[in-house]
């Protein structure tokens, strides 16, 4: 993986980014997010700030157990795989209140036609758009929002997020315009990897999701070495063997999957992948990639499992992280407000402030 070289600026070099805590770990997850996280942060070039959007997961309902579950879940799966709550600001959005106080200033910059574009709302609503949530609709603004209220450089992000980010950029862009600052950065994406996007182990062109009705679509991070070994063993291919070069994985959308995979938990490109394993069957590299894929997940499972075994633990690193948190955006959401032209609060018995 190329390092990710942070651009000279004003602002301090600091990646933000999150996942929604709505359901359980999957591998596309791990590949697509969680380990770039670790990456970025062991670099050590950015400040790192890593978040469980659980106010983005009430967007559509939530049972409120599975959701208190599914955060702490979400929490062991960040630490598990290597996020270290004392390099990184590790935090569940809904403790730092200023996520949302942000969040409606930009609601009143972001534009109507705007979020009528975006394409994941037209997805997740389908036809009974009338019946979703205005917080469906507006929640890109609240991930604006996430981004800047801690002034994020960079925020690594799959392909199916660009959007988002490019709306980040709009709403940052117009503040700044609207009332002639330099305040909010224009956020870069960091897209990176080669399994940015994994896939249905069961359907080679559909996003491997949490939400699919069949489990051997995907790799749940809490599987067990036996169940991840089954799932690789019945995953779905074709009858020819594997090519010695990527532009044969060009119309093999199963195959391509497989290898991004492979070359994503060992660290390789596509072509070293294809380079060890061109011509063989899928009879014999499956195994490869089970073994691999045991080996690297299986310990983070385990991990996993032992971290949602105290709770109170788990709680108390997100309380942390939020003191952490909130010693960046309490003071940027007052410098956002002094730019709008909020009245701010003063101590008792001081003069009034006078702008």
């Amino acid at each position: 993986m190329s390092k990710v070289v942070p651009t000279p600026s004003a602002f301090t070099p600091r990646v933000f980014s999150g996942i929604q805590p709505s359901g359980g770990l999957t591998l596309g997850n791990y590949l697509g997010a969680i380990k770039r996280f670790v990456e970025i942060q062991d670099q050590g070039a950015f400040e790192t700030i890593y978040c469980m959007v659980d106010m983005h997961a009430i967007t559509v309902w939530q049972n409120p157990a599975d959701l208190i579950r599914n955060t702490r879940e979400l929490c062991a799966g960040f630490i598990a795989s290597g996020i270290d709550p004392e390099k990184s600001i590790l935090i569940n959005q809904s403790q730092v209140p200023e996520h949302a106080q942000l969040g409606w200033i930009f609601n009143c910059v972001a534009r109507m036609g705007w979020m009528q574009r975006m394409t994941q709302f037209k997805d997740k609503a389908g036809k009974n758009a009338q019946n979703a949530s205005l917080g469906l609709f507006g929640y890109p603004a609240l991930m604006a929002a996430d981004i800047l209220i801690y002034h994020a450089t960079h925020v690594p992000v799959g392909e199916d997020q660009k959007q988002h980010l490019e709306l980040t950029r709009d709403i940052a862009a117009k503040f700044n315009h609207d009332y002639g600052v330099d305040f909010f950065p224009l956020t870069r994406p960091v897209i990176e990897g080669v399994a940015t996007r994994v896939m249905s182990l069961r359907d080679g062109a559909k996003k491997m999701s949490k939400s699919d009705p069949s489990d051997a679509s995907r790799i749940n991070m809490t599987d067990t070495a036996d169940t991840i070994a089954k799932k690789i063993r019945k995953a779905r291919t074709d009858s020819d063997t594997l090519p010695s070069e990527s532009g044969g994985l060009a119309a093999r959308p199963e195959a391509r999957n497989l290898i991004n995979i492979y070359a994503a938990l060992s660290d390789q490109t596509v072509e070293q992948v294809l380079y060890e394993v061109g011509g063989k069957p899928f009879a014999a590299f499956k195994p490869m990639l089970a073994d691999l894929s045991v080996a690297k997940l299986g310990p983070i499972g385990a991990e996993m499992a032992r971290l949602i075994a105290d709770p109170a633990e788990i709680d108390r690193l997100l309380t942390r992280g939020s003191e952490r948190a909130r010693n960046i955006t309490a003071p940027i959401l007052r410098q956002t407000y002094d730019i709008v032209g909020m009245v701010p609060p003063v101590p008792v018995g001081s003069a009034p402030w006078s702008g």
